[in-house]
Formats: structure tokens, C-alpha cells, sequence
């Protein structure tokens, strides 16, 4: 592959939380949908019929964001290494329980980034849009009976709270070569590859400090964003925010609280950059930082429980 192509972590390839209880979060991502399983002394967090490992969750005394791993390509490495130094970025140790390999640095609001040659795992194409068909002059919608569990396909992306939203930015445009997609005041960006990807892998908003807000999984239709809705609130997790629909992005949510006060997000139908393309991105007005249509705003959605 040329070297011309640009310099950028070409996915956003796991991140690591440590939680309070292992019982409680394998209960919790295995009524979401994921495939859960147990992994040294955590839990690895699959997506059904992919083999890549997306989460690790690691026992600790609170909920913690741990780590982000990039993925890079092989080829790379070189000009990497020459971006690292002309930035003045050093080398740190890997933290406790990562895999020691690749580069590990240090990046906004102290937060640990591995930089890890593996394939690209962040989306190459648009999500998947399903719609039940015309079904000879009967009802399109499913029986009740034909519905199975909810499984998502992939994760689209995590947002992170920053003290410095705009100093992130920087950071993650000019080490890690993503690109803005689009933000709000300060107050929220979203960023993506120029190797292709969801209109972002990674998500900011302010805060005072570091911390994990959510997750977001990519399922095939509206329909499995109310069945997920639904299927949760069955296993005892009924609160979050949704249904509704992003103007950043676009994309049909229900995001479900987790038992640490962050979120898993059911995502369908986001917008997607393709690789190489330009994003128009736009410094857009508060009131379209959330929500098009959706019910209110829980009190503490942007609340930062890791504080």
C-alpha cells in the first residue's frame, strides 16, 4: 500500500473500563446483545459472528475509563515514530492488565492510547439499513413471534468527557490524523478517520476531567433500536434516553444506563465518511448538539460519574 495514503489510526480497535462488579456488567452486555466472555481476570466483549474483542472490562473499585486502542497499519510504523518525535510525544508503560504491545502514549485528560498494528475494524462501509419488504398486500411489520434478541453488529464509536474539548481536537487531528466531523460551542466534537469510518469513532464532551459516557452499537434497523429499547427494560434496565434521532451524525438512538451511571447506545442508521472523502464540517448551535426529535434530556445525561 502507498505510504501517501494519510497518516491515521485507520480504527478505534477496544477500550478498557474497569467496573465494580464482573457479575453485574456480564449480565448487563449480555442482555444489550453482545457476546460476553471471560477473559483472565475480565471479560472481553465480542459481537456476535465477529471475532474482534471491541471491550475489556477489568474488576475495579469504581467504574473507570482505563484505555483506548487504536489500530494502525503495519506499514506505517516508521512514519509514526517520526510523528510521535516531531511532536514531542513519549513513550509510557502500559497500564495495569494491557497488553504491553505497541506504542502506548499519553494523550488529552491523561488518558492512555495504544497505538497496535491489526486490520481494520472500524466500519469500511455504510451501516446496514434494513426494511421488511412488501409482503403481498399484508402488514410489513414482524409478528411478535418472529422477533429474536437483538444483537448488534459492531461498535460505531465511544464518547469521552474532556476538560479541554477543543485542545483534545487538536491533539487527536494532528498526532492521530482523525478529522473533525462536526461540533457544537466547545462543548461537543466528533471525529473520524480519513481511512473511512462512521461520521465518528470518537465523541468529546465537556466536562472537568477525564471520563467514559457511552458506547455506541451499530444495529440493522429502527425496528431493533425499539426491540433493543424493549429487551432491555424486560432485563431490568429501563432507564436512558430514547427513542429519538441525532442531527450529528443522524443517526435513530436509545441509549440504556448502565449500573455505573454511563451508557450503552443502540445506534441505527448514522452517517459514514467515506475513505479519503471531505466531511463538511460545521461549528453547528447548541440546540442541534443532541437531539432532532426524542423525549427530554435526562437531568444527569452529562453528568460525569467519574469525577
Amino acid at each position: 500500500m502507498s505510504t501517501t495514503q494519510p497518516l491515521a489510526a485507520h480504527s478505534l480497535a477496544e477500550h478498557a473500563l474497569s467496573v465494580p462488579d464482573l457479575d453485574e456488567a456480564r449480565r448487563f452486555y449480555e442482555a444489550f446483545g453482545l457476546e460476553v466472555r471471560a477473559e483472565g481476570e475480565g471479560l472481553g466483549l465480542y459481537t456476535f459472528g465477529h471475532p474482534h474483542r471491541w471491550a475489556r472490562l477489568l474488576p475495579g473499585e469504581r467504574k473507570r475509563l482505563l484505555w483506548l486502542s487504536l489500530g494502525i497499519h503495519a506499514h506505517d510504523l516508521a512514519r509514526w515514530e517520526r510523528r510521535l518525535a516531531d511532536a514531542g510525544v513519549a513513550a509510557v508503560d502500559a497500564p495495569p492488565g494491557a497488553d504491553p504491545g505497541g506504542r502506548w502514549l499519553r494523550g488529552p485528560d491523561g488518558v492512555r492510547l495504544q497505538l497496535i498494528v491489526g486490520p481494520k475494524v472500524s466500519p469500511s462501509a455504510p451501516a446496514p439499513r434494513e426494511f421488511v419488504p412488501a409482503n403481498g398486500g399484508r402488514g410489513r411489520a414482524p409478528s411478535r413471534r418472529q422477533t429474536g434478541p437483538v444483537r448488534p453488529r459492531y461498535l460505531s464509536h465511544v464518547l469521552l468527557f474532556s476538560a479541554d474539548v477543543e485542545a483534545a481536537v487538536r491533539f487527536y487531528e494532528d498526532v492521530i490524523g482523525w478529522r473533525l466531523s462536526d461540533q457544537s460551542a466547545g462543548v461537543i466534537a466528533f471525529l473520524h478517520t480519513p481511512h473511512g469510518s462512521d461520521h465518528h469513532l470518537l465523541a468529546l464532551a465537556r466536562s472537568e476531567g477525564a471520563g467514559f459516557h457511552h458506547s455506541s452499537w451499530c444495529v440493522g434497523s429502527l425496528d431493533e433500536v425499539g426491540l433493543g429499547a424493549q429487551q432491555m427494560a424486560a432485563a431490568g434496565h429501563a432507564q436512558g434516553w430514547g427513542l429519538g434521532r441525532h442531527v450529528l451524525g443522524s443517526n435513530y438512538f436509545r441509549y440504556v444506563r448502565d449500573p455505573w451511571g454511563s451508557f450503552a447506545e443502540y445506534s441505527y442508521d448514522i452517517d459514514f465518511v467515506p475513505a479519503g472523502a471531505a466531511w463538511p464540517a460545521a461549528d453547528h448551535p447548541p440546540e442541534d448538539a443532541l437531539f432532532v426529535w426524542g423525549p427530554a434530556l435526562p437531568e444527569d445525561f452529562v453528568v460525569n460519574h467519574e469525577l
